[in-house]
């Protein structure tokens, strides 16, 4: 790949590169990020749907484009992503006006930040620790070595997400399927993704008939309500949609975070030995964790520019498609030096943007965050000679799909 953007420059008409970058080990960042960094604040990329875009990779800039107003959320000129018709979920979530991603979006926060809260999500802890006992004692039952992704990675935020929404948790795999096809990014056809949104939209409404009949002490039943008391904070279609939105957001990253984790964390001996020792550490092993991840997010979410804009002494006009590279503006050196040294003690590392910045800053974070902090204290605590199966070179990434992460992660003990 050729790095041809200089600084005071217009964009250039060529795309640099395919994006997604190709990478040579599933753990380790595809070396373009560190180039472009270095050397070419925005980088003129072709995505897979075959529309092209301007790959922004330095923390700064990155951080500006998820909170700076100047650019918005897609809309009707933005690059699509995905090879379907429809563009993907990021293109069709604007297109549908989604209170989640549209205008609304501000609304839509202020019926569900309660429901997330530091406060409100800590009294869950001793409820998903006992989920996660539950499921080792299951995977130490079938004996060495253990699928985790599988055993632990799924189920576990399936459970949690299922308990806190209120929905049957025993339909992992329906929740599973239709977040792949939604989430396709080349992996599925338009019908299919029709398909899985018809049957996922006709399950969440029989869900709400449900809670209409016997409301319970659970998210569902208290959102039914308040759509069907009409008083303009959520319609009835709003409702549907946030639902799915919860149960997809809810189990699809946390997931898959859990394989990644551990997976990074026992490709080398010292992180887990160190919480082993340690169990401090776990909430500064978490952040770094996050901060280093190069896997779960494949594309980010478009922003367009509403006018003209400047990074990096590279001007952008308005209407141009930018993704917000995450993974790469995490171990961009100027914001944290020696990037790629894991650090469990680093000062700044819950600064990362593996969550996102500003008005769309991931509601669920506290959430996830406890999730995987319970995870690896169980695992340190009940399985201290956790070892991978595979050499750490031998894993697989998840492709096609705009959640990325790892193929099944083996462990042994």
């Amino acid at each position: 790949m050729s790095i041809s953007q200089q600084e005071g420059a217009t964009m250039t008409a060529e795309p640099v590169s395919r994006y997604p970058f190709d990478r040579t080990e599933a753990l380790r960042p595809p070396q373009e990020w560190a180039q472009l960094q270095g050397g070419c604040p925005v980088a003129h990329v072709q995505l897979p749907s075959g529309d092209t875009a301007e790959l922004v990779t330095r923390y700064d800039d990155v951080r500006t484009l998820l909170t700076d107003p100047r650019f918005s959320r897609g809309g009707a000129g933005a690059a699509r992503v995905s090879t379907t018709a429809d563009g993907g979920i990021f293109a069709r979530g604007m297109a549908s006006g989604s209170m989640i991603a549209g205008t609304g979006h501000r609304r839509w926060r202020r019926l569900l930040t309660p429901s997330f809260t530091i406060r409100k999500i800590e009294g869950w802890r001793p409820r998903v620790q006992r989920m996660a006992d539950e499921l080792v004692d299951g995977m130490l039952a079938g004996g060495s070595p253990a699928n985790l992704s599988r055993e632990l990675g799924l189920p576990l935020p399936v459970r949690v997400i299922c308990a806190l929404v209120g929905a049957p948790s025993e339909d992992q795999d329906k929740f599973a399927h239709w977040s792949q096809v939604m989430l396709t990014l080349t992996r599925y056809e338009q019908s299919e993704v029709e398909k899985a949104y018809e049957e996922f939209g006709a399950y969440v409404s029989d869900l709400v008939d449900d809670k209409r009949a016997a409301p319970g002490d659970d998210m569902l039943s208290e959102l039914t309500q308040i759509s069907d008391s009409q008083d303009g904070r959520l319609s009835h279609e709003e409702l549907i949609a946030t639902v799915q939105a919860l149960l997809l957001a809810g189990h699809e990253t946390t997931s898959n975070m859990i394989g990644i984790m551990v997976a990074m964390l026992l490709s080398e001996p010292e992180p887990y030995a160190a919480v082993v020792e340690d169990p401090e550490l776990i909430p500064g092993t978490v952040e770094e964790v996050l901060r280093l991840d190069t896997t779960l997010s494949v594309i980010g979410m478009p922003r367009v520019a509403t006018e003209e804009a400047d990074f990096g002494g590279v001007k952008v006009g308005a209407g141009t498609t930018l993704i917000p590279c995450r993974p790469a503006a995490n171990r961009d050196p100027r914001k944290f030096p020696d990037p790629d040294h894991f650090d469990a003690r680093r000062d700044n590392a819950g600064q990362h943007l593996a969550f996102g910045a500003g008005p769309h800053f991931c509601l669920g974070q506290p959430l996830a965050r406890m999730e995987l902090q319970v995870v690896l204290g169980t695992l340190a605590r009940r399985l201290p000679g956790l070892g991978l199966r595979d050499a750490p070179g031998d894993l697989r990434l998840r492709t096609g799909l705009l959640s990325g992460g790892l193929q099944d992660v083996w462990v042994t003990w």
